[in-house]
């Protein structure tokens, strides 16, 4: 494990995307432990890219553009469809959210998990970044793999966690305030439209 990698990691892991986005607003709209929850769920959605990079599915991914062109369009209608809901659920941003049933641990795991799954850029991306730090030549290069597989996961998780539990401290500021909460929950919908639409429009 060197210095370069792990620099390069946080940079990757902190910069806002949808992963990101999906912890924050599970912060904002049902508190810490929801924001926790979606960090955790969006580390194990990251499982599987890894994975694909150390069994050469990646490399089909990259290779076929009609099996890149499947996952890209069904991480955007899933990206639509929190867009859609977001929009009609008028609870989740509310002043009486207290109050409201919690969203179940499961659902919140579930939803993280698709948002990262759907999404075939981390599979290329761990192509491309993991072999400019690990010699896939090398004996034991699985194992070196897999370990700093295992440092991004740990540094996504702290650092989503971080996002959500900052959310949702600011979350009895905003949900108190009517038109806050409205505008709120029009932008959180339109940014899961927004990053939809950029999906659909990435190339490979």
């Amino acid at each position: 494990m060197t210095i370069p990698f792990l620099i390069t990691t946080l940079i990757v892991v902190i910069t806002p995307g949808t992963g990101v986005f999906f912890t924050v607003s599970a912060g904002l709209s049902r508190g810490a432990r929801a924001g926790v929850l979606a960090a955790f769920a969006c580390t194990l959605g990251v499982v599987p890219h890894l994975l694909a990079a150390l069994t050469g599915l990646a490399a089909l991914l990259q290779a076929s553009a009609a099996a890149f062109e499947v996952v890209r369009y069904l991480g955007v209608a899933y990206l639509l469809y929190l867009g859609w809901s977001t929009a009609r659920d008028r609870s989740a941003f509310a002043a009486t959210t207290a109050a409201a049933p919690p969203r179940s641990a499961a659902r919140v795991i579930v939803s993280g998990v698709l948002v990262n799954l759907l999404n075939p850029k981390p599979t290329l991306f761990f192509v491309a970044f993991l072999p400019q730090f690990v010699d896939t030549t090398a004996p034991g290069s699985t194992r070196s793999m897999l370990a700093c597989g295992a440092v991004f996961m740990l540094l996504t998780f702290l650092v989503f966690s971080g996002y959500g539990i900052f959310a949702a401290r600011l979350r009895e500021r905003v949900l108190t305030r009517p038109r806050v909460t409205d505008w709120l929950r029009r932008s959180v919908a339109g940014t899961f439209v927004a990053l939809g639409v950029t999906l659909a429009l990435t190339e490979r």
